[in-house]
């Protein structure tokens, strides 16, 4: 139980840690004009970091308020990807604003949701029961906008997510510490079970 309590803070990612932030309105027109290169990786379905190597994440249908967050980490260089910390290191609070409301507005195309044994998926959906969902729904929709969706999204993402906070890839001492709890197991398990949800899931983007 200790560990699935831990995935549970883990994966909140840095909505809760952000969660005070100031959303202001953002500008859908601007957003397009500024998100223009994130087409080049988010823009093509199934698109794969060279290396190492895992899906790029959906964005399509994804909170805005989390996208504000995860690009402001980016920014701050508490994730660690080289082309995310140029992009993000030139965008103001207003610019990554701007950007999540176009991406949200945008309407992503069905995609298949991946497949995973049963026991697989019930050894993760008994993670998500039993803590998880008081973040992130057992449906993984999150709890409010500062959380992010994860249903539907790519598994090797999000287990590459869990893996960089136990390595310091993605620095947040608290989250750090629970990571590190995480047996290998427990997260793609865990992953696998979101990944695998097909209610309002995260899609792919054809970005135009």
């Amino acid at each position: 139980m200790k560990s699935f309590r831990a995935f549970c803070l883990v994966l909140v990612l840095p909505g809760v840690f952000l969660s005070g932030l100031t959303q202001a309105a953002g500008d859908p027109e601007k957003g397009k004009a500024l998100a223009y290169t994130c087409t080049g990786c988010h823009g093509i379905p199934f698109y794969m970091n060279a290396y190492p190597s895992y899906h790029v994440p959906r964005l399509g249908n994804q909170n805005s308020a989390y996208i504000v967050a995860a690009l402001t980490e980016y920014k701050d260089a508490k994730r660690s990807h080289k082309t995310m910390q140029a992009q993000a290191g030139s965008l103001s609070t207003q610019d990554m604003e701007d950007i999540a409301t176009w991406i949200v507005s945008l309407k992503g195309e069905a995609n298949k949701t991946e497949r995973f044994p049963e026991e697989t998926l019930a050894k993760g959906k008994k993670i998500a029961e039993a803590v998880c969902k008081n973040c992130h729904g057992l449906d993984g929709q999150g709890i409010n906008d500062t959380y992010p969706k994860l249903a539907g999204q790519f598994s090797d993402y999000m287990i590459k997510a869990l893996e960089d906070y136990q390595s310091g890839e993605r620095q947040n001492p608290i989250m750090a510490s629970f990571a590190k709890t995480l047996s290998e197991e427990d997260i793609n398990n865990v992953a696998a079970y979101y990944a695998s949800l097909e209610n309002n899931r995260l899609t792919d983007l054809h970005l135009k």
